[in-house]
């Protein structure tokens, strides 16, 4: 074969070789681009779709729901990791809440801090990696919403329930949501080529894409993989989803000290629903005599 022929078929195979579970981790590079950080920003603003955030309306009754059934008066002190652009945290500012709100996205957070100083918001915004946050602050609620959980692999998950144990004020409880083994079995192996995949979401520039979702059935483990051909390099983004049952999750935190006390079909209050492809959970600090909710 010639040489260039080599280099394809070598380049084919690495597109659809199957790594080990979480073998490769890539977000962080995928949350810096400049470009791809921007395109995703303009989806969590998309007030319409489900993609990086959550509809409008969801978000206005999720907010309305955990201030509510959380009973947070003004004056309760709030976590929000992975706040992206502010769409919760913005919210619960409104109603008298102290908002902490931490994303690794500069391009997220610049544009909430935007916002809140525009509002008058005193939002406390912190541009890091949410994985390596730590603060003396103890909360009334922490957050962790749009099923972020799922795309950590289980050492981190350990190490930020952990974290999170640390944080709880006296009675302070942890809402996350999650997806279910429903996700899991709905969604099939597949091989996806396109000239610029995504409509450009990867590069300003010219490129093809190649989109290889992977099962991995022992561990309820979903990846799809993409490999952006560009004309002067090529790139692979590793998109890790953990699909959980309710007693993965009640393990998982039993682990860190934390004990799960309720579970919901979503975080705005609807009904656990087993057959659903996510659902919502809220723990506390184990050995916290306090009620369940």
């Amino acid at each position: 074969m010639q040489q260039a022929e080599v280099l394809l078929f070598e380049l084919l195979m690495e597109i659809n070789r199957r790594p080990v579970p979480f073998g490769e981790y890539t977000a962080r590079a995928l949350w810096a681009d400049p470009h791809t950080s921007e395109r995703m920003l303009a989806y969590h603003l998309d007030e319409t779709v489900d993609l990086a955030s959550r509809n409008r309306a969801f978000v206005d009754r999720s907010v309305a729901w955990i201030v509510s059934h959380f009973g947070l008066a003004p004056g309760a002190t709030v976590a929000d990791f992975g706040c992206g652009p502010g769409l919760y945290a913005e919210r619960l500012a409104r109603a008298g809440l102290l908002v902490t709100g931490i994303d690794f996205s500069d391009n997220s957070i610049r544009y909430a801090r935007e916002i809140a100083a525009a509002e008058g918001l005193e939002i406390d915004y912190i541009h890091t990696d949410y994985l390596g946050f730590e603060t003396d602050q103890r909360y009334d609620l922490i957050l962790m919403i749009m099923c972020d959980f799922c795309a950590l692999n289980p050492v981190q998950r350990a190490v930020l329930l952990r974290r999170y144990r640390s944080m709880l004020a006296d009675g302070g409880r942890i809402l996350l949501d999650v997806y279910s083994p429903k996700m899991f079995d709905e969604r099939r192996e597949t091989a996806t080529y396109a000239s610029n995949l995504m409509e450009g979401f990867w590069s300003p520039g010219d490129y093809f894409g190649f989109l290889t979702t992977f099962k991995y059935e022992d561990e309820r483990l979903l990846l799809d993989k993409y490999t952006i051909v560009e004309r002067d390099r090529i790139k692979r983004i590793y998109n890790w989803l953990q699909c959980f049952t309710l007693q993965d999750v009640k393990t998982e935190c039993a682990d860190c000290g934390l004990q799960v006390v309720e579970s919901w079909g979503d975080v705005a209050g609807a009904a656990f629903d087993p057959g659903a492809t996510e659902f919502a959970m809220v723990a506390k600090a184990a050995g916290d005599g306090s009620g369940a909710g």
